[in-house]
């Protein structure tokens, strides 16, 4: 894949999210929030193909997925007013439509453009299909770790500020209520990643994104999480006593493990 052609689409992105802003203050706080989000992954993606010693047109492909991996939440939040694929559509599923209607990929390499393709289909799965082999397991992995790595930047700043400052859809309208749902809990406790489905408050979700730390699939993800102090950072958002100290902990133990050698 040709820099050009990267370029072209990073225009074309530009262009596509521009037709979104003509919205009301929520909706622009909530459409802006995504296309930060975006370019965050970008630089997170282009971070993460250096640390792994990914050739130059690798790089390139996972910064196209990157560019184009959450297209789909644009026509999704201006129909349905809201981020949370169960309430309204997979968004996976919609940017694979919108690249369809925009012809994005004509004429790419048909491998290349299956890559990009199939790294954006299966990025939001809560696990990988086992079957996915090399090289799409390496584009799928880089923009879940690059993904991941970024909504827990957004995440901080968002729980930093007012409730009433805070995009209104990024917490997916979960109340915000001390404890947590048992079967998040007992997730957790097993050092196993926390499933959206089962998120009835927004202490589910935190947990939810603490347990993510079990799912990177690169050292330099790790590295990254790890230096950015992602977990305890979390952890200190959590609305009252858990009693998950032991498992946040183990999970911290694991992230530092794999930071320095990671085969997941």
């Amino acid at each position: 894949m040709e820099q050009q052609r990267v370029a072209g689409i990073g225009r074309w992105f530009d262009d596509y999210t521009r037709t979104f802003l003509d919205t009301d203050p929520e909706g622009l706080g909530n459409i802006l929030l995504k296309i930060e989000h975006t370019r965050k992954v970008c630089a997170v993606s282009d971070t993460l193909a250096a640390g792994e010693g990914l050739s130059a047109n690798e790089a390139r492909i996972a910064a196209t997925v990157a560019l184009l991996h959450d297209v789909g939440r644009f026509p999704q939040y201006r129909r349905w007013r809201t981020f949370r694929d169960s309430d309204s559509d997979n968004h996976a599923r919609l940017s694979l439509e919108v690249l369809a209607e925009h012809n994005l990929l004509d004429g790419l390499d048909p491998a290349e453009r299956l890559l990009v393709e199939e790294a954006v289909r299966f990025h939001n799965l809560l696990e990988l299909p086992e079957r996915v082999g090399s090289p799409t397991r390496l584009f799928m992995q880089m923009i879940r770790d690059a993904d991941k790595l970024d909504i827990w930047r957004i995440f901080l700043e968002l729980f930093a500020l007012p409730v009433e400052q805070r995009a209104s859809a990024a917490t997916l309208d979960l109340p915000d209520l001390p404890g947590c749902t048992p079967a998040c809990r007992d997730a957790l406790l097993a050092q196993r990643v926390v499933r959206l489905d089962q998120c009835l408050v927004l202490n589910d979700f935190k947990m939810l994104q603490i347990s993510w730390a079990l799912d990177l699939g690169f050292a330099s993800s790790y590295r990254l999480l790890l230096e950015r102090d992602y977990i305890p950072r979390l952890t200190g958002t959590l609305n009252g006593e858990l009693e998950i100290g032991a498992a946040i902990e183990g999970i911290r133990q694991e992230a530092a493990l794999r930071a320095n050698d990671c085969n997941t």
